[in-house]
């Protein structure tokens, strides 16, 4: 999200480094293979889901849907933020830099509120299996995606052009306006209103992944308590049940933990400069924002490492057999 307090003596040294001919060369080569693989990596996840029967369950609904949040941040916002910050100049007008900056906040909203909601999946799948296909049915699911766009919107459209951020900044927002920066500048009330709606849903995701992990470990005790009764069969079946939705929780932990590592730097600054004297740098102010962007890129990468049916509908793809009459109904070894 882009958006920060910024000491107008920097805007030179920013300048300064990014005088070198081969430094933005280096820079437009880096940024463009990170923009490619967000694009690339989303849209085979949205793909797949799309194509494969398999994947018609509530719990892929979510993925598809935050998959779309992050093909649409790679779309949309990356290429225009790649030109801003290697040129560190804004070439397309104000009216263009206010809607980008809606859909940067968007996207990144977005994305806390839908890694929020898919623990809440992973909640039910894991600590009440037996009710789970009643609470999070495939119409629920549709119903936390679109909440997890509809929030965001009004949210980030309603903070962006009812300008409540500028209160207070006049004379910054007048010196950016004319250097032809594309930079939103927060206020201390929105500068803290802007981090709750991030820090909150993380605790939230936190606790709900805390007690996911406490019932999985309960689950595999009494599993091995089991073991060697009687119904060895049907047990072994449910051990099999369970163990696929522990290790799908810990996956999506995962996914969780690397958003975290990726946004709380960027927070971090935002309040460091909101509320204190120090001085961030514009340079480290574009590290931790392109670090935060670089969630969307890790996404997929995840799902290739922790989820078999991804690596199976990659290799269906890349080797064409989904042209074959029936490959939509192959099995993905779901966990």
């Amino acid at each position: 999200m882009n958006s920060t307090w910024y000491n107008v003596d920097n805007l030179e040294e920013c300048n300064e480094v990014y005088k070198s001919f081969a430094f933005k060369i280096a820079m437009y080569s880096v940024l463009t293979i990170a923009v490619l693989l967000t694009v690339g990596g989303n849209l085979f996840v949205i793909m797949s889901i799309v194509y494969f029967k398999q994947l018609k369950s509530p719990k892929h609904v979510l993925i598809f849907s935050l998959a779309m949040v992050d093909l649409l941040l790679g779309i949309c916002v990356l290429p225009f933020s790649m030109v801003r910050t290697v040129e560190t100049y804004w070439y397309l007008g104000s009216f263009f830099c206010r809607l980008h900056t809606c859909l940067d906040i968007l996207f990144c909203t977005s994305s806390v509120f839908h890694l929020c909601f898919i623990a809440i999946d992973r909640y039910y799948a894991v600590c009440d299996p037996l009710r789970y296909a009643s609470i999070i049915n495939t119409r629920i699911a549709w119903w936390l995606a679109v909440l997890g766009w509809v929030i965001p919107v009004i949210y980030s459209f309603g903070f962006i052009y009812t300008k409540s951020n500028d209160p207070g900044l006049d004379d910054l927002v007048a010196i950016f306006s004319l250097n032809g920066n594309c930079v939103l500048l927060f206020n201390k009330l929105w500068a803290l209103l802007d981090s709750l709606v991030f820090l909150l849903p993380c605790f939230a995701m936190i606790v709900i992944y805390i007690k996911i992990f406490m019932v999985a470990k309960k689950q595999a005790r009494n599993i091995e308590i089991m073991e060697n009764r009687i119904q060895w069969l049907k047990e072994c079946r449910t051990k099999l049940r369970r163990n696929r939705e522990q290790k799908a929780a810990k996956t999506l932990g995962i996914l969780m933990g690397v958003f975290l590592v990726c946004w709380v730097p960027y927070y971090t600054n935002s309040l460091i400069d909101a509320f204190s004297d120090i001085s961030i740098s514009s340079a480290v102010f574009e590290i931790v924002l392109w670090l935060g962007y670089m969630n969307s890129t890790f996404n997929p990468m995840i799902y290739a490492f922790f989820y078999p049916w991804f690596r199976k509908a990659l290799k269906i793809m890349v080797t064409c057999r989904c042209m074959n009459p029936n490959s939509s109904s192959e099995q993905l070894n779901i966990e």
